[in-house]
């Protein structure tokens, strides 16, 4: 596991050297090791209500019915229902894991999947895609229609400049992400396992975040990053259209949700949409 960083409470590997973001600067890893207070020695919450929750074992539950996987270089998230509803997927190799979490963590079969929902096509989060087809043959896998091509093979990823690029090239030769055909094609205004489809195109074309209302968490993928301290946008290098996702961030700003995950980073919570809209408003209009 690398380990370049950490924040006070999260428990996250950081970027590795072939991670899609080699950016140390939004690093998610490292322990926590402090003294706990008694409530959260007990619960792995922290003893202040307000403060966000720290991971303090395997199981990460972020709220009743909503999982966080860890170790898979970009967050996965579980939505633990009748059936089970898989957001984003990590790196190449990541499915294992996730599958091992269902089963062990959980105590349900891989095969009670019914959708996998992807928020973009980068390949830390369509990574464990075959996998999961693989143990749950019935689970359909949904993504943003401008997307689709991407991930079944029709459309070329870009091709970024600098270091990063030169890395994530590297990173797609030796994982080898591979390509499949979603079954669904989402768009804005659409709802799917109870979660309601906004489009935050910008960060690639089809970008979707999920609105979960019964539990008011919204599932940013990489239109946002917290990490800790600090709400910040999705890392511009790999951004194909910055000024559309700012339109997109300024957009999610209006909505209402208690938490904010994101596809990198740590939860944000209480009060992630004020927070969200506190930084919004930083960001620069076009001219």
């Amino acid at each position: 596991m690398c380990r370049t960083g950490s924040t006070p409470w999260a428990r996250h590997p950081g970027p590795c050297p072939f991670s899609i973001d080699p950016d140390p600067g939004n690093s998610n890893a490292g322990y926590r090791e402090d003294i706990r207070g008694e409530e959260e020695e007990k619960t792995g919450k922290p003893d202040n209500p307000e403060e966000p929750y720290t991971f303090l074992s395997d199981t990460m539950e972020i709220v009743p019915g909503i999982h966080m996987v860890d170790r898979v270089n970009g967050n996965s998230y579980i939505l633990v229902r009748d059936s089970l509803t898989v957001i984003d997927t990590g790196i190449p190799g990541s499915g294992k894991k996730i599958l091992s979490y269902i089963r062990e963590k959980l105590h349900r079969d891989p095969g009670e999947i019914r959708t996998v929902i992807i928020t973009h096509f980068h390949m830390d989060h369509t990574g464990g895609v075959v996998a999961l087809k693989t143990a749950a043959p019935g689970a359909k896998v949904a993504i943003g229609n401008a997307d689709a091509g991407y991930v079944n093979g029709t459309r070329a990823p870009p091709v970024h400049a600098g270091f990063s690029g030169l890395l994530l090239r590297i990173a797609g030769t030796i994982l080898r992400p591979g390509t499949f055909q979603p079954d669904i094609l989402l768009k804005d205004g659409d709802r799917i396992d109870g979660l309601l489809c906004i489009a935050v195109s910008g960060h690639t074309p089809g970008s979707i975040g999920l609105l979960d209302e019964g539990t008011k968490t919204f599932f940013a993928g990489d239109i946002l990053r917290f990490d800790g301290t600090a709400v910040a946008e999705g890392p511009s290098r790999f951004t194909m259209d910055p000024e559309r996702s700012h339109r997109s961030i300024r957009k999610i700003a209006l909505l209402d949700y208690d938490i904010l995950l994101p596809g990198h980073g740590v939860p944000l919570r209480p009060d992630a949409s004020v927070k969200v809209r506190e930084f919004a408003r930083t960001l620069v209009p076009a001219d």
